[in-house]
């Protein structure tokens, strides 16, 4: 699917789809919401079957189901380092709590990962700006003036963005049970806001979201459509204005939120912006430590080296979740649970992640954002028509990166480009291959984009 509607679209609509099971020549897919349900049904179900039939041959319809949340009220504490074996009550999973999900009269939030806390998030140089932020802000949420406000955390996927949100929705209602917490993604607020349209209901929707104490928005990347932004954007203001508490995380700063209008780009920026930054070994290493010791001291007699975590930290590079789910994944397939986890065992289990044979994946979006940014100029002025100087040569720079660091056709790329012709693609890559022989500065800019982009 990623291959057929290109990353933007798979990441808007797909990235959270589950596959539940193959029964009877039905494919049972899981979305989160009843809206991403309704949208993959009208829109995509005929590209979902024929993907669907080339795993499957005999699947004859596809069936899209809202997964149901199984997070728990109470969030866990920090796990001990020693080695131990769990008690019976740590164990005894039929005595957990009643599921829980923030929200405010009768508005539904996104549900509560009960071990997203701030006990069991790892700090380091890459994060720990963000990290003191948000603990700032949990505990100031009682306050009448916050710190922050609002408070914007970006960085890639998986470097504890939404962690962050958890905890601060954990440690506001730990402080005041009473307090009014909603925790939405974008893509939950754009449902709730298109059904409340639709039953002519918008005023009563948008009143419940302004009289909260704290509001918590993930992935505002993907929150799209002038009429929701708008609303999200008076939302903000009557939020702040009021002194109630806003914390958003995307996946960019503000300022290169590029769907957003210039208004509420601005808003979001007028607090603290804290970039979560790629995580050094020091950091991954601290992580795989502290997972480790949870693993041993739930498996009696399981045990990881240092000098495997030294190796994991080493290769595994991407994100703080592809450490996790990798040293899970460690301590589960070891063959005995009395014997230690050895390199060889660590390296079988991470081979389709290890980067030491072959380069970091580039992507298109990824060329856009890094040229955009080197540049200094708009990634909408990149996609438009303009053919000012200074914004053609970075535009031809990051279609001649396109082809040398993707495996992209000429078309796919004059298609991300601003939907160009290929011929305009071609022209672009001679041009930048003829002004590279004679510029020694162009020849260093490009290495540079092309370090920074495989790095």
């Amino acid at each position: 699917m990623r291959g057929e509607l290109g990353e933007d679209v798979y990441a808007s609509w797909f990235r959270g789809v589950e596959i539940e099971e193959v029964d009877g020549g039905i494919v049972h897919l899981s979305v989160a919401t009843r809206f991403l349900r309704n949208w993959l049904k009208t829109h995509y179900y005929d590209s979902v079957l024929k993907q669907a039939q080339g795993e499957w041959p005999s699947a004859e319809r596809v069936e899209f189901t809202v997964r149901q949340p199984h997070f728990t009220i109470e969030p866990p504490k920090e796990t001990p380092c020693a080695r131990q074996t769990p008690s019976p009550a740590a164990t005894d999973r039929a005595q957990l709590p009643m599921p829980l999900r923030t929200g405010y009269e009768g508005f539904e939030g996104s549900p509560l990962d009960p071990r997203l806390s701030f006990a069991s998030f790892v700090v380091g140089n890459s994060n720990k700006l963000a990290h003191a932020a948000a603990k700032q802000v949990a505990h100031a949420s009682s306050s009448p003036q916050s710190p922050f406000n609002p408070l914007f955390l970006h960085g890639n996927v998986g470097l504890g963005k939404t962690h962050l949100l958890h905890a601060i929705a954990w440690e506001v209602k730990q402080q005041n049970p009473e307090a009014e917490v909603l925790y939405l993604t974008a893509e939950r607020f754009m449902s709730g806001f298109v059904q409340a349209l639709r039953a002519r209901d918008a005023l009563a929707f948008k009143e419940k979201l302004r009289n909260i104490d704290i509001l918590l928005i993930d992935d505002m990347e993907f929150l799209q459509g002038p009429t929701i932004q708008q609303e999200f954007c008076h939302t903000l203001n009557s939020l702040i204005d009021g002194g109630r508490q806003v914390v958003v995380a995307a996946d960019r700063a503000p300022t290169h939120l590029d769907k957003l209008d210039m208004r509420m780009r601005s808003r979001l920026g007028g607090g603290l912006v804290a970039e979560m930054k790629t995580m050094d070994y020091e950091l991954r290493h601290k992580i795989l430590e502290k997972r480790a010791q949870e693993a041993c001291a739930e498996t009696a007699g399981l045990e990881v080296s240092d000098t495997v975590l030294a190796f994991l930290a080493e290769r595994l590079t991407e994100s703080g979740r592809e450490l996790e789910a990798r040293c899970i994944v460690c301590g589960r397939a070891t063959s005995s649970p009395t014997s230690p986890v050895t390199i060889a065992g660590a390296e079988q289990i991470v081979r389709d992640l290890m980067r030491g044979t072959e380069p970091r994946r580039v992507r298109i979006d990824d060329i856009l954002r890094t040229v955009s940014k080197h540049y200094g100029v708009n990634r909408g002025d990149l996609l438009s028509g303009r053919r000012n100087r200074s914004i053609v040569r970075p535009r031809q720079i990051g279609m001649y990166l396109a082809k040398l660091l993707t495996s992209r056709s000429l078309p796919e790329i004059g298609r991300r480009f601003g939907n160009r012709d290929h011929t305009t693609v071609l022209h672009a890559i001679r041009k930048i291959e003829q002004l590279m022989t004679d510029d020694n500065q162009l020849r260093e800019e490009i290495e540079l984009l092309k370090r920074l982009l495989r790095d």
